[in-house]
């Protein structure tokens, strides 16, 4: 196998390494094979994304898409630094409520599977960073939800001062935790 996966604080979050070779000219390494990921558990993907951030403290999310256009994702930083934190959303859960982070550099080009059932963000640690990340099921806009990325129930610690965060309005307005009614249930094992 050409990864391997560790679980994180809340089951079915993985992180996700990979063989990486070097030599005088620089790295390479495989970031997705889809045999290896089927024998993870891990779903197809269908759509890739990237997004570019200007400035160390932009945060993105936190999101997620209700059902029946719930969507995992796996989540690389190509250039720069993150801090990436997933929601537990799955009613019933243990961890319901409970954020968990954990930092991604490209230079060591570690990822991280987030199932659906889980709210997704991050906070840029450096200036020009860029995050790709692949989903298994399409965006759909109507399906679009989050929740507040600074929600003191979720206690996530974040790396940069909450005023100092360069954050949308779309995201600064998203409800509460509490404010919303989670359509996830945890699936049995």
């Amino acid at each position: 196998m050409r990864f391997t996966a560790t679980e994180l604080d809340i089951p079915g979050l993985l992180l996700i390494g990979a063989r990486r070779f070097a030599d005088r000219r620089g790295t390479f390494m495989e970031t997705w094979r889809a045999s290896d990921f089927s024998a993870l558990g891990l779903p197809a993907f269908v759509q890739d994304n990237q997004a570019y951030s200007a400035a160390a403290g932009t945060v993105r999310g936190l999101h997620f898409q209700r059902p029946p256009h719930a969507q995992a994702k796996l989540v690389r930083v190509v250039r720069g630094a993150i801090f990436d934190v997933a929601v537990d959303l799955r009613r019933d859960s243990p961890t319901f409520g409970k954020g968990a982070g954990i930092e991604l550099k490209a230079e060591t080009g570690e990822q991280i599977f987030v199932p659906s059932g889980f709210a997704h963000g991050y906070c840029t640690l450096v200036p020009d960073t860029d995050v790709v990340y692949r989903c298994d099921v399409y965006y759909s806009a109507e399906a679009d939800a989050g929740v507040l990325w600074s929600d003191p129930a979720i206690a996530i610690a974040w790396p940069v001062d909450h005023a100092a965060a360069i954050v949308s309005d779309k995201d600064r307005a998203l409800p509460r935790l509490a404010d919303i009614a989670s359509p996830f249930v945890l699936e049995p094992a």
